[in-house]
């Protein structure tokens, strides 16, 4: 009997596609559901795997034949926050799909604190010609705290612009483009030395208000934050404190514990601080990237191999 999946998500036609062309389709039984409709009673109790951006609480516990669930985001806290998330669920994330647009934002970014384009731009229209100079990333130093795929990525692309890298990772082996690698116990040597921290970090128990006024208090005067991890990384009033009194130069953020931003959010407002509407992973086939990491699953799945890019709930990613 076809296994049944539900694809729970507003654009479910990468997905079928890629089920097409991996040749599964005679093995599943799909069905699609937008993401403001809630599974029917059939639907609930036949799904056997789920792809979905997430879920309420008190849903899972109704669906005694699913067995796996694909997240459509490589974050998962949304996920391992459920009251009632059945402990035999096998859950997957979508780690590494961000892998083509983020690195190059961070760049973008790291260009935009140094280079006067968006100054020349205002200028432009006032038609006024003001000579100003671009700051070199050359010889710089970026501290990644965070080096999973995303940040060596980074880390390519920084070194190759002449920047040191620097960074934190839970297994400290040498890396392509890396200056040092560090355990996060040594965090406050990576803010003490760089002028531009990225944080990439996940979103667990340990990372809460990760970047808190003490660790704030590490980083250079003229030190940038940049996050483009979790929006919980930040105590956002000890950031916004160390902005203001110059303790820090500024941040660029592009994630935020409740998004979109409310408009009354001091983030706003807070001169130095450059708030993006969560850029960093965007890409125009992002579906058709994360689908084909789903339908190598999906034959795992089927065929009852061992999945990629299972969640590991002690760590929280």
């Amino acid at each position: 009997m076809p296994t049944r999946i539900l694809l729970w998500t507003d654009g479910p036609g990468p997905y079928i596609d890629a089920i097409a062309a991996a040749d599964l389709t005679s093995r599943v039984t799909v069905e699609a559901l937008a993401r403001k409709d809630a599974p029917s009673e059939a639907q609930r109790a036949g799904t056997e795997a789920l792809l979905a951006w997430g879920a309420p609480a008190g849903l899972l516990p109704q669906m005694p034949k699913l067995r796996w669930a694909q997240a459509l985001t490589a974050g998962v806290e949304g996920w391992l926050a459920l009251p009632d998330l059945p402990p035999d669920l096998t859950l997957t994330c979508a780690r590494g799909t961000h892998f083509q647009s983020m690195p190059e934002n961070i760049i973008a970014a790291l260009f935009h604190l140094t280079k006067p384009y968006t100054a020349a731009v205002e200028d432009q229209k006032h038609s006024k010609w003001v000579r100003r100079v671009a700051t070199p990333l050359n010889g710089q130093t970026l501290g990644i705290l965070g080096l999973g795929a995303i940040g060596q990525d980074v880390a390519r692309l920084a070194s190759a612009l002449g920047m040191r890298v620097i960074g934190t990772k839970r297994r400290t082996e040498p890396l392509a483009h890396v200056a040092a690698v560090l355990p996060p116990e040594r965090t406050d040597e990576v803010l003490a030395q760089s002028d531009f921290v990225l944080l990439l970090l996940p979103a667990t128990p340990d990372t809460e208000n990760f970047m808190n006024a003490q660790r704030l208090a590490h980083m250079k005067p003229t030190g940038w934050l940049l996050n483009f991890g979790r929006g919980h990384l930040i105590a956002d009033a000890d950031l916004i404190d160390a902005t203001r009194n110059k303790r820090i130069a500024g941040a660029v953020l592009d994630v935020f514990r409740q998004e979109p931003l409310p408009p009354e959010h001091p983030f706003w407002t807070t001169p130095g601080i450059l708030v993006l509407p969560h850029i960093g992973g965007g890409h125009p086939r992002r579906d058709t990237i994360v689908a084909k990491l789903f339908v190598d699953n999906l034959a795992r799945f089927l065929d009852g191999k061992p999945l990629r890019e299972v969640v590991n709930r002690s760590v929280g990613y």
